[in-house]
């Protein structure tokens, strides 16, 4: 009782010393006291050595990368460092965000202890970070189930442990799938977006916090040329993949298939969340925004009710087995649209998109091909693919899509595959394709499409008739008139014939044909299709720079109840820099005053606030448009 009194009395005086207790490590668990300040003063400390001592033991060396990686993530029956318990195989496979309701409820005890802490903290904005020098950002996350853990905010949420991702493998098939089509689509808003700061996704939320999708973005928005932007773009989309290899060998070839074992690289640009949030917000409208199919013994049914595709009627048909195909999702995600926007200019045509959201052992579509050189993105879920070559060669590159198929037309698939999060398949016109879902588990995907009726042919048709007219106004070949007696030797009737009059025919013919390359005009063609491309494709997405140097930065505002800074100067003195590459063309078009115009070089000049040259987009010039052609945006 002396020995309590007297420390009673220390305490009161403020002159007690409680001895340091020992902190206990094991592997990648950090078993922290509940005392704040001890723990304050700790991470001061020794921060660095902790996590140098952390990934010390949970990541595997270089040389043993592959197999220590490939372990991680496919036997289950491993425990985890420090005593841990052992990940489900479904935890593994299925970020936690993505699983569906029915998914949810059937999940191990094991598996839901884990959901819990990833909603917790999602729930919050951004998690705190534990930073010293170079040491990668922390963040600490505690589960119920699991002793407090110092996880790696820049890992994949499905994983605890921070692992070197492991090198995607390239599987190059012959063949490959997918239903899009190609839609013009509207400009979510007036105002232009930006590639900066934090990203919103259609529901106007962040993209999720250091996400591959967000840094990639962050990247893109430095870079000031956007034609730099849509290669950077296009290389991340089909990373590891180098891009001239793609082009040279398997654009328009073969089918292929990128698997990343990484289920959160395209985390961010779209969810079932943000479905839902446009049947609650939007005018999402059944049959022009949203279908409902199902394909059940060999046929398909489209389920669409007339109206409004309110929740209460799309998820009820997705509970009877539908899957739900969004139309053009563009025209209500931010997100979508930006990165749409970005990659149209490296193929330099229009690029669409469809998302499709399958239930649990379904299908949704029969087997078919489509006109379009299609990317699969899988976003949520797993989902199981059959791809075939084209039947016949006609059918090689189709120009249109095929009717549904019945299983007894095809033939072997030269491509199947199971889909997970993160992975890729490219496939090209005409490959015949199905998927499905397996195994109790739903599938979000998002199909890019591109190239649609964008070939040589395509090409030739609107130059042929040009040539034609051209060459009969300047040669007088084109003009004489043709034989009297033709239709005695020509004809379908004659086509066997051996008549010296046919040879000479067709030889005349063969030689007119010859000659109109000389009157084709290409150039003209290939502005009018440039032209065409840069009415119909989407509104370019300005960088933080582009959208201060336009007219969304002008230094125009109210104040002192009047409106100051209003007007800019123009002057002969100023360049123009044009927004983005390809934004606008100089077209030979018939205008009476076209070359004293151009010989004046206004294409060449600029608006001029207040001593700084000002980016400009088309309708903000107010030149009229005879310098790059009529109805330009």
């Amino acid at each position: 009782m002396d020995g309590l009194r007297a420390s009673g009395g220390l305490l009161r005086r403020g002159r007690l010393r409680r001895r340091r207790q020992p902190q206990p490590h094991s592997g990648s668990v950090l078993a922290l006291p509940l005392r704040p300040r001890k723990i304050r003063r700790q991470l001061r400390r020794s921060v660095a050595s902790r996590m140098a001592a952390l990934r010390a033991q949970t990541l595997p060396s270089e040389d043993s990368e592959d197999s220590r990686v490939e372990s991680t993530v496919e036997d289950a029956g491993d425990p985890l460092p420090g005593g841990a318990a052992a990940i489900p195989d479904a935890a593994r496979r299925e970020p936690y965000g993505h699983l569906g309701p029915a998914e949810l409820r059937e999940a191990s005890p094991a598996a839901r202890s884990l959901q819990t802490p990833r909603a917790l903290v999602e729930a919050q904005t951004p998690p705190a970070r534990l930073v010293e020098g170079p040491t990668p950002p922390a963040r600490l996350v505690e589960a119920p189930a699991l002793s407090a853990r110092l996880v790696p905010a820049s890992a994949p949420p499905a994983r605890l442990l921070e692992v070197p991702a492991a090198p995607p493998r390239v599987v190059e098939a012959s063949a490959l799938l997918c239903n899009a089509q190609h839609l013009a689509a509207a400009p979510p808003s007036a105002a232009p977006a930006t590639l900066s700061g934090p990203q919103v996704d259609g529901t106007g939320g962040e993209l999720a916090w250091d996400s591959p999708l967000q840094r990639v973005l962050a990247e893109l928005n430095r870079i000031p040329s956007s034609r730099r932007r849509a290669a950077r773009l296009f290389e991340w989309l089909i990373s590891p993949m180098p891009p001239d290899h793609f082009y040279r060998r398997l654009w328009e070839r073969e089918a292929v298939l990128v698997r990343r074992q990484d289920h959160a690289y395209y985390q961010g640009l779209f969810s079932t969340a943000d479905l839902d949030s446009m049947l609650r917000h939007e005018e999402v409208q059944f049959g022009q925004h949203l279908d409902a199919a199902r394909y059940i013994n060999g046929r398909r049914e489209t389920l669409n009710p007339p109206g409004r595709a309110l929740p209460a009627a799309a998820w009820s048909l997705y509970q009877a087995g539908c899957s739900l195909r969004l139309l053009c999702p563009q025209a209500f995600s931010t997100t979508v649209w930006q990165f749409l926007a970005v990659l149209q200019e490296q193929f330099g045509s229009m690029a669409g998109s469809n998302i499709y959201l399958t239930p649990p052992n379904s299908q949704g579509f029969a087997p078919h091909y489509d006109d379009i050189e299609a990317f699969v993105l899988q976003l949520e879920g797993r989902k199981l693919w059959r791809v075939y070559r084209p039947r016949v060669p006609t059918e090689e590159l189709a120009l249109t899509s095929s009717p549904n198929f019945s299983q007894d037309d095809l033939g072997e698939p030269v491509l199947q595959t199971v889909l997970e999060p993160g992975d890729l398949l490219y496939f090209p016109r005409g490959f015949i394709h199905q998927a499905e879902c397996q195994d109790g588990v739903h599938s979000l995907h998002l199909t890019l499409s591109t190239y649609q009726r964008n070939t040589w042919g395509d090409f030739l048709e609107a130059v042929l008739p040009l040539a034609v007219q051209a060459a009969m106004e300047e040669n007088v070949e084109f003009r004489r008139g043709l034989p009297r007696d033709f239709m005695d030797y020509m004809g379908a009737q004659h086509s066997d014939s051996k008549d010296p009059r046919r040879t000479a025919f067709m030889e005349k013919v063969r030689v007119l044909v010859a000659r109109l390359g000389h009157f084709a005009p290409v150039d003209a063609v290939a502005d009018q299709r440039a032209k065409d491309f840069i009415h119909d494709s989407l509104p370019p997405v300005l960088t933080d720079r582009e959208k201060a140097l336009s007219v969304y930065g002008l230094p125009i505002r109210w104040e002192a109840g009047e409106p100051v800074n209003v007007g800019a100067q123009l002057t002969t003195e100023t360049e123009v820099h044009m927004l983005q590459d390809g934004i606008a063309r100089l077209l030979e078009e018939s205008s009476p005053n076209l070359e004293s115009e151009c010989s004046h070089g206004w294409w060449k000049r600029a608006w001029c606030t207040r001593e700084r040259a000002v980016d400009l987009e088309p309708e903000d010039l107010g030149l009229g448009w005879w310098l790059v052609g009529s109805s330009m945006i």
